[in-house]
């Protein structure tokens, strides 16, 4: 089974995923469902600040589409097995539960969703695999290729693909995998081709676990965790200012995948 946003980025891997394995279901998360406590805690001042901030300055950066473009050119982002999909308003609603257990899948893939809790996590069965957008352990949280870029490290940016866990990001490693890095990127482009480059690494994960290699080794120390609030105005103009200046300019970094092996 396949767990994912609705993000051009979320249904790209998804369909890597289905040209490589046999699935059973994708299970979508759309954010449709609201109750008192959900809306009493959307309207807290900080968390309405935080969100609104998010809001304008996304619509600024996503303008025109762009990401669709990324990963799909001038074709519609849309999943090649619709007839697969099955929404969800939220990952962790007894629902996807319930399709688990009827199912049966022994590999659930998870990119662009909620934090997992509760009754999957309890459960031996299926594997949970999750796709996360920066490099665990020491990039963990959102915004990871952001703040690689605020910290000056763009060697360190790219997705983690690791064993899920009930921490943030904070499961056995099964591989990094890093994008070429040029002078002329940006933020967005670095984080679009990072998740590019992970979904055909996502999919040999599946041919690489149903032939039985040993995957997944324990992260060393919980890094840093990002998290929205975080990322300031002042931290924007920081890492606008070390693109202008040239962060990049000496960077001619290719594509590196290390995958994490049992000994």
């Amino acid at each position: 089974m396949i767990f994912c946003g609705r993000s051009p980025r979320h249904l790209y891997v998804a369909n890597a995923l289905c040209r490589n394995a046999e699935v059973l279901a994708i299970v979508q998360e759309t954010g449709g469902e609201w109750s008192t406590r959900k809306l009493l805690k959307k309207i807290r001042p900080d968390i309405l600040y935080t969100r609104l901030w998010r809001w304008l300055r996304d619509r600024k950066r996503y303008y025109g589409n762009r990401e669709a473009r990324f990963f799909f050119g001038d074709k519609r982002p849309e999943l090649d097995k619709p007839d697969l999909l099955v929404e969800v308003s939220h990952i962790n609603h007894p629902d996807v539960v319930r399709h688990v257990d009827e199912l049966k899948p022994d590999l659930v893939t998870v990119f662009g969703t909620s934090l997992i809790r509760g009754a999957l996590l309890e459960k031996e069965r299926p594997v949970l695999v999750n796709l996360h957008g920066g490099l665990s352990p020491e990039y963990r949280g959102a915004d990871c290729t952001f703040w690689a870029l605020y910290n000056r490290e763009p060697e360190k940016i790219g997705c983690t693909l690791h064993f899920i866990d009930a921490g943030i990001d904070t499961g056995r490693l099964i591989a990094h995998i890093s994008p070429e890095v040029s002078p002329g990127d940006d933020e967005l482009t670095l984080f679009w081709r990072s998740v590019k480059e992970s979904a055909a690494v996502y999919a040999e994960l599946v041919q690489r676990l149903g032939h039985g290699d040993r995957l997944g080794v324990p992260q060393e120390g919980k890094g840093h965790l990002y998290q929205v609030r975080q990322r300031s105005l002042r931290a924007e103009s920081r890492v606008r200012r070390l693109l202008e200046d040239g962060l990049l300019s000496k960077q001619q970094l290719g594509p590196r995948i290390r995958w994490f092996t049992v000994e």
